[in-house]
């Protein structure tokens, strides 16, 4: 399970960055106004940043072994 997850940061994180961060549109609030019914979106970003956290944190879920307490 640890290795699925690390992949996926992996992979997210290359993603995110490649495109020099990653944008998308979600559903917003429809408006009723006499009559009309208007729909609307929200945009959303992912920095770079993030992306770059997401790389560093998957290579170490990788590499690090758990500790035995």
């Amino acid at each position: 399970m640890k290795t699925i997850v690390s992949i996926l940061l992996i992979t997210l994180g290359i993603v995110v960055l490649a495109y020099s961060g990653l944008s998308f549109t979600t559903p917003g609030k429809p408006i009723e106004f006499l009559g009309l019914h208007i729909a609307t979106t929200e945009n959303h970003f992912v920095p770079p940043a993030v992306g770059a956290l997401m790389l560093v944190g998957g290579i170490l879920l990788l590499v690090v072994k758990p500790r035995n307490v």
